[in-house]
């Protein structure tokens, strides 16, 4: 079986980009010109054979990294996805090149900088907001669990990225990629255009190479949506292979964190440091006895050959353009070996007005653990976030309000007929008369279709302007859903969707890889002032 190996299409240098010279060229204490230009479109396999090949060293990566975030995300085309550098990255860097000069590599991320998303814990000296003022200056006192596994793999923690404030759970009219304390995040392909959220941040700042690559969260579309439109690779794993101890929650039912990298070798590098068990998150317990790890080793290009896969042509409708883009890539499917059938998924509606009583209850029930668990002073309660949020309402809501705050506060506990009810609804809709029921019926190894649309113009007035997606089936089931990018629609990306069963990211990651091998589908951004 032909192998992955991580250098196709544009997870090799740039696509035409790449480092020009070797380590001396980036400077003794920092990067320069060529060394920040170098860095565009690079992979991370390749900056780890750089490192091993003493090419560079960590410290050179870090400090390129914030060179290339000083020139593109804080001016120039200021796509605002980096709300804090960690000032300790060098710090970290040069313990990394120290423990590579005595023998000591812990991996393929030794040395490499990672984004995490700024409603994960780190502990140190950088913040963990959600976004919100309302938690500005707090420090957590320890790492996530998701950090303390990827500081285990030796990888440098460069940043926090923007977010929709609070996973975007605060208003029914938000606009994805604001918050309070980063302002808008702007997509890379064209900056008038939104990046979708919530881990807008993470999805931008990967796209464009202001770092290796990226960990964002998902808990109904936060990861697959804002990579669908910035044009990478993005993994929402089964819910309880990521750890989501030390995250600021939304619901317990549906939350995860995932890697969000420019192709499936890196994302695939990443899920494999991030999967483990963990005693303070008891769903992690269930990957017990299934096929966890080693995603890397199964890719294939070949993976297509002999796939049987499931078409939802509902995710998106009444696009024609994004239907045009669904055509070719069906096309490519079947030219590749891959059987193609229709199918559909049955009771969305009745499974979306479930899922949103599941998050409201969740949500409460959730974020006031977290907030108990906080500094005399902070707020405690949702209702105090809420008094918090009205009496900096200027800052924090000059553009739209609180209401999903204030429906959620008015919940009782979990112990409710009502929610009871609408989680078993969830269950029933999206696992056994929904997934699992198709993909039994059609012996499918994947449920695949459009991702989202294109990148909609940012619009504070009147909010998002989503026309469609794929991300709520997998979300409310808790099942891994990957996203590669297949094409472009007025030069916007637009992304493809692969969605299996629990626990099935090493099938998923197989298609997805090969997929990507076949269709070459990525384009660096540009960061074009509007859309073609």
């Amino acid at each position: 079986m032909a192998k992955m190996t991580g250098r196709r299409s544009y997870c090799r240098r740039g696509g035409g980009g790449g480092w020009r010279g070797g380590a001396g060229e980036l400077g003794e204490g920092g990067a320069g010109e060529e060394g920040v230009a170098s860095l565009d479109e690079v992979s991370l396999t390749e900056l780890a054979e750089g490192l091993s090949s003493g090419r560079w060293n960590s410290v050179q990566l870090v400090e390129a990294y914030m060179q290339r975030a000083l020139e593109i995300d804080s001016a120039g085309p200021m796509l605002r996805s980096i709300l804090e550098v960690n000032p300790d990255a060098r710090d970290e860097a040069w313990r990394r090149d120290e423990e590579r000069r005595a023998g000591r590599v812990r991996g393929r991320l030794h040395g490499i900088p990672i984004l995490v998303k700024d409603n994960i814990a780190t502990a140190g000296r950088m913040m963990t907001t959600a976004g919100s003022l309302a938690l500005m200056g707090w420090r957590s006192p320890v790492d996530a669990h998701v950090v303390r596994k990827l500081r285990g793999a030796g990888a440098v923690i460069l940043g926090k990225t923007n977010l929709s404030e609070w996973a975007n759970f605060r208003s029914t009219k938000s606009t994805s990629g604001w918050s309070g304390r980063g302002g808008q995040t702007r997509n890379p392909y064209a900056v008038d255009r939104n990046p979708s959220g919530s881990s807008s941040g993470s999805a931008v700042a990967a796209a464009a190479s202001l770092c290796a690559a990226s960990i964002g969260t998902e808990t109904d579309g936060s990861i697959v949506s804002p990579a669908s439109v910035n044009g990478i690779v993005g993994i929402k794993p089964t819910v309880g292979l990521v750890s989501r101890s030390g995250i600021i929650p939304i619901a317990h039912s549906q939350d995860t964190a995932g890697p969000m990298a420019r192709c499936v070798m890196d994302a695939t590098i990443l899920l494999d440091a991030l999967a483990g068990e963990d005693a303070g998150d008891e769903a992690t317990l269930g990957q017990r006895g299934q096929a966890v790890g080693h995603y890397t080793e199964a890719l294939d290009a070949t993976a297509l050959r002999g796939a049987r896969l499931g078409v939802v042509r509902s995710f998106m409708t009444n696009h024609a353009a994004v239907e045009k883009v669904l055509e070719e890539t069906l096309r490519v499917l079947r030219d590749k070996g891959a059987t193609v059938v229709e199918v559909t998924l049955e009771g969305g509606d009745k499974l979306g007005a479930a899922e949103f009583e599941v998050l409201l209850y969740e949500f409460k029930a959730d974020l006031e653990r977290f907030l108990a668990g906080l500094p005399e002073g902070r707020p405690r309660t949702l209702a105090a976030l809420i008094e918090f949020n009205k009496s900096n309402a200027a800052a924090e809501m000059p553009w739209f309000g609180q209401e999903i705050f204030e429906l959620a506060a008015k919940k009782g506990p979990l112990t409710e007929p009502a929610y009871q009810e609408a989680r078993r609804t969830c269950l029933r809709i999206s696992r056994e008369e929904g997934i699992d029921a198709v993909m039994a019926k059609h012996s499918l190894n994947a449920l695949v279709g459009m991702t989202d649309g294109p990148a909609w113009p940012t619009d504070w007035i009147n909010g998002d302007h989503f026309s469609g997606g794929s991300s709520t089936w997998a979300a409310v089931a808790g099942y891994p859903h990957v996203t590669a990018p297949a094409g472009f629609v007025h030069g916007l990306p637009v992304g493809f969707s692969f969605i299996g069963k629990a626990w099935s990211e090493r099938e998923l990651v197989r298609l997805a890889g090969a997929f990507e091998h076949a269709t070459e589908a990525r384009r660096k951004p540009r960061f074009l002032a509007k859309a073609v």
